[in-house]
């Protein structure tokens, strides 16, 4: 029975959850996830957990932040003025934002806090900083 290695595109049925047990992700009820294996097309800890596995094959990962969506980073985080926020938002903790940088990339920014005059914005990965629990399930190796 062959096995996941370095090269091989594979189709996986996975759930992603927190320490605290909630769902982030899941395939369930789609398609599986097809990739290959260090092409940098998932995280690390993801393409180093379906080595070795066999297709028919299930194992649960744990993905500490260095290889899944890495430590948070204060220099994404800031303060701003509301009135630099659309005049007709509404700020609210967790809201979704995009920003345009001078040299024209998008930055997508989190809502993290409301405060009188001001909002925190955070640029960090929602994952960032979190250990990453993965239930994985092997479909086909090709």
């Amino acid at each position: 029975m062959s096995q996941a290695a370095s090269g091989d595109t594979v189709k996986v049925h996975y759930t992603g959850k927190l320490t605290d047990g909630t769902t982030f992700d899941s395939s369930d009820g789609n398609e599986p996830l097809k990739f290959k294996i260090g092409d940098g097309q998932v995280i690390k800890g993801f393409d180093d957990g379906v080595l070795g596995m066999a297709v028919g094959e299930s194992r649960t990962v744990t993905i500490p932040p260095d290889l899944g969506y890495g430590e948070q980073n204060e220099d994404l985080i800031m303060e701003v003025e509301k009135d630099r926020l659309p005049p007709d938002m509404e700020p609210e903790v967790g809201q979704r934002l995009q920003a345009t940088q001078e040299d024209g990339r998008q930055v997508a920014f989190m809502l993290a806090e409301v405060k009188n005059k001001t909002v925190v914005l955070d640029a960090n990965h929602p994952l960032a900083g979190k250990d990453l629990t993965f239930e994985i399930s092997m479909v086909e190796i090709g």
